[in-house]
């Protein structure tokens, strides 16, 4: 008896619960730009508390294509894990707000410190980790890191 509720308590813990939001994980078929992916199924996913440079829709921001391709490059066609705000769980154009983690890396993190993001806040979505990523892009900017030290206008900020 105590073998099989171990079992089931192991079975539990390795399928974790979904959110309310959606999965918990999912492959990711593409990167639309450098904070929206496509999930295999077409449900879009918007990085939570980042806004990379444009570069879809015939413009071409400076960064916008670097940010871009280092989404690309880091989750297209592989499995991620998502988590949530549950404060939120969609943007007005009905994608699931998360922030994304790949290979143990948060994708939404990796963009701010590499100066390929600027901090978006949009209410409720992300309040308890607003500061922190204000941290990322402070960092990023005195550092001179990515766009901040490249470009002569950043068009997220």
């Amino acid at each position: 008896m105590r073998v099989a509720v171990f079992l089931g308590a192991l079975v539990s813990m390795a399928c974790a619960p979904e959110s309310r939001c959606g999965p918990s994980s999912a492959t990711v078929a593409r990167a639309i730009d450098g904070d929206t992916v496509e999930l295999e199924g077409g449900q879009r996913v918007r990085l939570l508390l980042i806004d990379t440079p444009e570069s879809t829709g015939g413009k071409t921001d400076c960064f916008g294509q670097n940010a871009a391709m280092f989404t690309a490059a880091r989750v297209t066609g592989k499995r991620v894990q998502l988590t949530y705000d549950e404060a939120e769980c969609r943007d007005r154009f009905d994608r699931l707000l998360a922030f994304v983690t790949v290979d143990g890396v948060e994708l939404n993190r990796a963009l701010a410190e590499e100066g390929l993001a600027c901090v978006l806040y949009i209410a409720p979505a992300g309040q308890a980790r607003r500061e922190e990523f204000e941290t990322y892009e402070s960092q990023a900017k005195t550092s001179r890191v990515g766009m901040w030290g490249q470009c002569a206008t950043v068009t997220c900020e």
